[in-house]
């Protein structure tokens, strides 16, 4: 049994193939595709032309290719930008028309909830934990412990929002991190409530942002760990202090140029900085893990399934 799970974020499209054996899920093939389908936009709620013609032609290539991998179940699942967007269901018809995908837009909540079984599979859940996934539209917070969910919550405060609305300057300047600063703290008011009572000990990246924060930790620590097979990943303190403080305080071409930075995140990475540093100071989290399984994951173990 073959499935193809497609996940369209406001950023990047991906598309991953699994192979279900009698004791296994075996991935045999992915690719992801930085559509930017919340360019120019997003606050305005609308997917403007470019982004949606290139977003309806990489499903076209997804679709390519998941014919040529025979595959038996397909799942496309659209978050923030297609959730949030005046014409998201124009692009979830153009894309069954064009293409042969038929997309399914997901809740915050839903979302969220996939995102808990995604990271739930890396085995980064080891104790009372708070997952934060960054994507372009949303962040979502999953209050949780290795058995269930206690608390989740979808937040339309996602990297290409908020650059779009604040970050004009380059570097960043004082007054446009405050007014970030700002607008997460007045948002976030039940997440830190929550947190207060269940007092979570570690943050769980998911994916994204995470895994360049840890790529660029383990180049310039020239430690032997890849990204992209390790399931999870433990930061150092210290490391991860600095790092997140360097890409903050640099300009885009010193950005740019940091060994293991991805042309995709170099500006957004600054929004996914400050919202880390703030929510791990406002709750006191010292401990913080990678979890490179995220929501497609979690929706390949639900297709696996049924």
């Amino acid at each position: 049994m073959r499935f193809a799970v497609i996940d369209l974020g406001t950023n990047t499209f991906h598309l991953i193939i699994a192979e279900q054996t009698a004791n296994d899920l075996n991935i045999i093939y992915k690719t992801n595709v930085p559509v930017k389908l919340g360019e120019g936009r997003i606050n305005e709620n609308i997917i403007i032309p470019q982004a949606f013609e290139r977003g309806i032609n990489t499903l076209k290539d997804f679709n390519k290719t998941i014919e040529q991998h025979q595959v038996d179940k397909v799942r496309a699942t659209a978050t923030s930008a297609v959730r949030s967007a005046e014409n998201g269901n124009d692009f979830v018809l153009a894309a069954k028309e064009q293409a042969n995908i038929q997309i399914e837009i997901i809740s915050g909540d839903e979302e969220a909830e996939t995102i808990y079984e995604g990271v739930k599979l890396s085995g980064a859940i080891k104790e009372r934990s708070l997952i934060m996934d960054i994507g372009g539209g949303s962040v979502e917070f999953i209050l949780c412990d290795p058995q269930k969910i206690l608390w989740k919550k979808s937040y339309n405060i996602g990297a290409a929002r908020l650059m779009q609305q604040f970050f004009k300057s380059d570097p960043i300047t004082d007054e446009e991190k405050q007014a970030i600063l700002g607008h997460i703290q007045n948002q976030l008011t039940d997440l830190f409530e929550i947190c207060e009572k269940h007092q979570p000990t570690t943050l769980i990246g998911s994916a994204g942002a995470f895994e360049t924060f840890a790529e660029l930790i383990v180049r310039k620590q020239n430690q032997s760990v890849d990204i992209a097979t390790a399931k999870t990943y433990r930061f150092d303190y210290d490391d991860y202090i600095d790092t997140t403080l360097k890409l903050i305080n640099a300009s885009h071409d010193e950005r740019a140029q940091m060994p293991g930075m991805i042309p995709l995140r170099v500006d957004m990475i600054v929004i996914a900085a400050l919202i880390t540093n703030y929510v791990l100071g406002r709750l006191k989290i010292n401990n913080r893990t990678l979890s490179t399984y995220d929501l497609k994951m979690g929706v390949l173990a639900g297709l696996s399934k049924k």
